[in-house]
C-alpha cells in the first residue's frame, strides 16, 4: 500500500506512580493531538528500554527515575498515518520533583490522574493497555 511505513515503530510508555495517581501529559502537536498520554517516545537505535525511559521522563518532564520495572506492551495501528507502533510500557520510581512541560510544543499540560478514572480521550497506546485489564503498582 502506497504511504505506508512497512516497519513497526518502537515507543516506550512511561507509567509515573504517586500516590496512587499516574502521571499523563495532554498530546499537541503530533498524532494523538489532544489525547492524554504517559511520558514516552521513541527507542531509538542501540537504546535500552530503561535508558529510552529515563531521556524521555527527563526530557518531557524535569523528572529523574531511579528504577523502573516493566509492564506490558501493546500493539497499536494508525490506519489513518499508515503507522504501527509497539509500545513498551515500564513503571518508574520517581521519589519526588513535580512535572514541568519541558516540551509546550508537544505537551499542553501534566496532570496526576486516578487509573480509573482516567481524563478522555487516551491515547491509543494508553487506550489499548488499560483496555486490557492491567493495572500498575498504585502504592
Amino acid at each position: 500500500m502506497a504511504g505506508l511505513d512497512a516497519s513497526p515503530r518502537v515507543g516506550v510508555g512511561v507509567i509515573v506512580v504517586r500516590a496512587g495517581r499516574v502521571l499523563l501529559g495532554l498530546r499537541q502537536g503530533s498524532h494523538g493531538e489532544g489525547t492524554w498520554a504517559l511520558p514516552g517516545g521513541h527507542l531509538e537505535f542501540g537504546e535500552t528500554v530503561p535508558a529510552c525511559a529515563a531521556r524521555e521522563l527527563l526530557e518531557e518532564t524535569g523528572l529523574v527515575a531511579t528504577a523502573f520495572r516493566p509492564a506490558p506492551y501493546t500493539s497499536d495501528v494508525f490506519a489513518e498515518l499508515g503507522r504501527h507502533y509497539v509500545t513498551l510500557f515500564v513503571v518508574a520510581s520517581v521519589p519526588d520533583g513535580e512535572p514541568q512541560v519541558m516540551e509546550p510544543d508537544k505537551c499542553r499540560g501534566w496532570q496526576w490522574c486516578g487509573w480509573d478514572a482516567l481524563p478522555q480521550p487516551l491515547f491509543a497506546p494508553l487506550q489499548t493497555l488499560h483496555d486490557s485489564g492491567y493495572r500498575p503498582p498504585l502504592d
